[in-house]
């Protein structure tokens, strides 16, 4: 239940903030957006449609696509996120900063555009519209979800050209460009691991303090060295990115000439680390 809580807050602070990146920076400056939300700022300029309303019966029709090929739980939440992103665009429409720097307008509208999606995401949700696509190809192609929603936005922003201009649409890339990179962040770059692998003929002494040290797990795989045959001892070790000095320091005294290779690791779960919960 407080989970369930923590989620709604969630969903509720990224659909504001989503809200607030349209209405605050996106529509003053003429920009595009991607997705649904590009498609009803476009029939804004045109019609001057409530922002809320064509978002809400739009994703609408997307949800159903979402319901055959998302799980229950990721569609529920997305039903809440939509509705709140709706009645929070209603309820900011109008809003405006005073500022003039129109480029600078495109960097905070990306920032907090991409913080608001990523907040719904990493939340277990989605806005409903490229989101879901972005979702499904992550889930059957493994796409990068940020980079999966860029890919999809850029289709309607390139289609905005002949209603907003050339000038618009370049910024409106800048725009989603950072939003992508903050969302990134958001959804994969709060916690970030390394994966270390290390071959050392002190493989013992260096397990023995990696555990007793740094109270992390060492995994040892058998190989051997395809030229002098000779079996070898490698340690895979998970840790983050601050342990990563610690780790070096135990493996040069122990052994200053031992093989070591890092990797960055997007996503670690298991005991230790996070909760394969979804």
């Amino acid at each position: 239940m407080k989970k369930r809580l923590v989620d709604f807050v969630m969903l509720a602070v990224g659909a504001l903030m989503f809200a607030l990146s349209i209405n605050l920076f996106a529509i003053p400056n003429e920009f595009g957006e991607g997705g649904v939300t590009g498609v009803t700022i476009i029939l804004y300029y045109l019609y001057e449609w409530s922002p809320g309303l064509v978002s809400l019966i739009l994703n609408s029709f997307l949800l159903i696509i979402g319901y055959k090929f998302l799980d229950r739980t990721t569609v529920a939440y997305t039903v809440v996120a939509v509705l709140l992103l709706s009645l929070f665009l209603h309820l900011t429409e109008g809003m405006r900063i005073e500022s003039h720097e129109i480029v600078v307008n495109a960097i905070f509208g990306g920032v907090l555009g991409g913080a608001g999606i990523g907040i719904i995401i990493r939340a277990g949700g989605t806005t409903a519209g490229s989101v879901i696509l972005a979702r499904i190809a992550h889930k059957y192609l493994d796409w990068n979800v940020s980079y999966a929603l860029l890919f999809f936005d850029l289709i309607v922003v390139l289609g905005s050209y002949f209603i907003i201009g050339a000038q618009a649409v370049m910024l409106t890339v800048v725009m989603l460009y950072i939003a992508t990179k903050v969302m990134d962040f958001i959804i994969e770059g709060l916690n970030p691991k390394k994966a270390v692998t290390i071959i050392s003929k002190e493989h013992a002494r260096i397990a023995d303090q990696v555990n007793s040290l740094m109270d992390r797990g060492v995994t040892v795989l058998h190989g051997h060295g395809y030229y002098t045959k000779t079996e070898k001892q490698i340690l895979y070790i998970v840790i983050s990115k601050q342990e990563l000095s610690t780790l070096k320091r135990i493996v040069k005294a122990s052994d200053k000439d031992a093989f070591i290779t890092i990797h960055d690791v997007r996503d670690v779960f298991g005991e230790g680390f996070i909760e394969l919960s979804k």
